[in-house]
């Protein structure tokens, strides 16, 4: 599992977990973390390189899923959503 969100401070986070079912407690941990930074086109840069990852190692593993990048708009709606008080 791949996500990006937004931390305090106006910070953006990409977050990477495998095998999420297996793990004790839903909290993220600090080791999670491949991205942290102020810039959003660095944190879908980096999200994407780790999706990137995570479909090279499947289709080595034989499995050939396919998924759509992380974009610009994904991140700015729900993020505006709740600044602007209107809901996503």
């Amino acid at each position: 599992m791949i996500w990006i969100e937004r931390k305090p401070g106006a910070v953006w986070a990409v977050g990477r977990v495998v095998n999420p079912q297996l793990r004790n407690g839903k909290l993220e941990k600090p080791s999670d973390y491949v991205f942290e930074g102020f810039e959003l086109v660095d944190a879908l840069e980096n999200a994407n390189a780790a999706l990137e990852d995570d479909l090279t190692v499947s289709e080595h593993d034989g499995r050939s899923e396919h998924c759509k990048p992380f974009t610009r708009d994904e991140c700015l709606k729900p993020l505006e959503a709740w600044f602007f008080g209107r809901s996503a």
